[in-house]
């Protein structure tokens, strides 16, 4: 009884120790946002309780009951003065459910709840939720937008992996008590990464989907899509129009997708999207960013060439190895942005930037001219802009060996 009391002792210390953990910004190398060294979320964050039996009659040994393996992609919102992240957190099972973590400051000490997230089932159960999107409406209600995943009734027996992504919804006050209503309805074959705008449109409800014609590929219906409903209890889109389309040779060519809901400024409302390209390893998933306009969100104003951000270092490694994915920031009063990305599907990430320098990046960036000549134009441009500042720079530095 001794050593199990040991252990137990230990597992807690370790659990402790990481909770507490003081976290620190990384040197910007960029201007556009400070990364945070250590991850706000892994699965050693995972309460202890969740994934032992305590009871030395039952579990002598005190082996692990449940394996947890990942926990990333988490939707965000500022709740009672509190960061509140609903994580993705997937077992050694491959399910994933979600589960709530708070924090006062947003950068340290991120804790989970007692308990995970029930989520009462719509209709036909789903085998897989994941990649929730937090929405404070203006209606009154928080919204989670999440991926829904069933087995494709259509498919063959033989055939294990067919699935169908649709749109799961849900509603809460407090981040505990979830209503769920009826999934997303619209005229394409599955849905992934939707969106809720916080604001009425026209006095609808509207929401950025992402079409398409599989569960994996995007097919004919790829890119960022808008569409209103006139109501969240049974929402429907009868027309989906893209907004933000794939392009050739560029981030995005193979998928693209809404990432949080966007933020309100004074000059328009900003998005953070994720893009997909082949690559010889794989598919690599990096974050962009646009601006709409404030009174149609529907229309893009404002199109900053390349990624935002994009894996590094250790981020390049995980579970799917070349992936950045953000579906949850938060703007804080005083402009200060937190934005909760995950990496490699497997733990999740803080990077703080501004309004600021967000508004700066967005409206000021040039634009993707979509050929290596317009590159070079962008970059002899800039070079031509400078020209006069480096010869300032040049006879002041001279000046110093004089």
């Amino acid at each position: 009884m001794t050593d199990f009391n040991k252990r137990v002792d230990m597992l807690f210390d370790r659990h402790r120790e990481l909770t507490e953990r003081p976290n620190e910004p990384e040197e910007e190398y960029n201007g556009l946002f400070t990364r945070y060294r250590y991850p706000v979320l892994t699965a050693d964050h995972i309460p202890v309780n969740w994934k032992y039996d305590l009871d030395p009659a039952t579990n002598p040994m005190l082996l692990q009951r449940t394996g947890i393996n990942s926990v990333f992609n988490p939707g965000a919102i500022e709740l009672n003065g509190k960061i509140m992240l609903v994580a993705r957190v997937e077992g050694y099972d491959r399910k994933s459910f979600f589960a709530v973590a708070e924090s006062q400051d947003g950068i340290n000490g991120f804790r989970f709840h007692d308990r995970p997230v029930s989520m009462p089932p719509a209709g036909d159960p789903e085998t897989n939720v994941y990649d929730m999107r937090l929405t404070c409406h203006e209606d009154g209600w928080i919204y989670g937008l999440f991926c829904a995943e069933r087995k494709d009734p259509s498919a063959p027996p033989a055939n294990t992996s067919s699935a169908l992504a649709s749109c799961g919804i849900a509603r809460t006050r407090d981040l505990v008590s979830w209503e769920r209503l009826p999934d997303l309805v619209s005229v394409s074959s599955q849905q992934r990464n939707v969106v809720l705008h916080p604001e009425f449109i026209r006095g609808k409800y509207a929401l950025y989907t992402r079409p398409q014609d599989s569960f994996i590929e995007a097919g004919t219906g790829g890119g960022i899509s808008w569409g209103l409903t006139d109501s969240m209890e049974k929402a429907s889109v009868g027309n989906e129009k893209i907004i933000d389309e794939r392009i050739y040779h560029t981030i995005k060519e193979a998928k693209n997708g809404q990432g949080p809901p966007p933020l309100k400024t004074g000059y328009g409302w900003l998005h953070l999207a994720h893009g997909v390209r082949h690559c010889a390893a794989g598919l690599r998933y990096v974050l962009y960013l646009f601006m709409t306009d404030l009174s149609d969100p529907s229309r893009i104003i404002h199109r900053p060439g390349g990624y935002f951000m994009a894996p590094l270092g250790e981020e390049r490694t995980g579970d799917v190895s070349n992936v950045l994915f953000a579906n949850g920031w938060v703007a804080r009063p005083g402009g200060q942005v937190l934005i909760y990305y995950a990496s490699s599907d497997t733990r999740v990430h803080l990077a703080a930037t501004s309004i600021a320098r967000l508004t700066d990046y967005a409206m000021n960036t040039p634009e993707d001219r979509y050929y290596s000549a317009g590159t070079v134009d962008n970059i002899n441009a800039l070079i031509d802009r400078n020209a006069g500042i480096m010869s300032k720079r040049s006879r002041r530095d001279m000046a110093g060996f004089m």
